[in-house]
């Protein structure tokens, strides 16, 4: 059933589903094995560090918040992706992002918010994840990074 979820290709495409949402659809992305899975969990995360359950699944809001003004948002949307894209590799092949609608149920120990998914959206393309990089890595920060914390021993 989900399976079946379109595919957001780019940067540009992520960019005209947030443009175009109707202004009730709170937009979320989260990396998981997909909906699929998710859902049949009961829309539950656990927490990493401790095991314990969340009472929603754990994902980052693609609205722009107002303080970022008339500011790229290619590089809001990439920001969102790339934050995130270590926990393919932590959490296996399987995991990968994907867009829903939801609604905020609290907030989990990383202050990242957890919602209930009302709609799943769409997948996100590997392209769209490659082009979220290179325009992050385009702002040449040393004081920014991925929230991979594995590195941070």
């Amino acid at each position: 059933m989900f399976e079946n979820l379109p595919t957001i290709a780019d940067l540009d495409d992520l960019i005209e589903l947030i443009t175009s949402s109707a202004a009730e659809d709170q937009l979320f992305v989260r990396w998981s094995a997909g909906p699929a899975v998710d859902l049949r969990q009961d829309e539950t995360s656990r927490d990493s560090l401790t095991g314990v359950p969340l009472p929603g699944l754990s994902a980052n809001p693609l609205a722009v918040e107002p303080w970022w003004g008339d500011r790229s948002l290619r590089l809001w949307v990439a920001r969102r992706l790339y934050d995130y894209r270590h926990l393919r590799y932590l959490r296996g092949p399987n995991v990968r992002p994907w867009v829903l609608v939801g609604s905020r149920c609290g907030r989990g120990p990383d202050n990242e918010p957890l919602v209930r998914v009302r709609r799943p959206v769409a997948w996100i393309a590997d392209a769209a994840l490659i082009e979220a990089e290179h325009l992050v890595e385009a702002q040449n920060s040393a004081e920014w990074g991925p929230l991979d914390r594995r590195g941070a021993r």
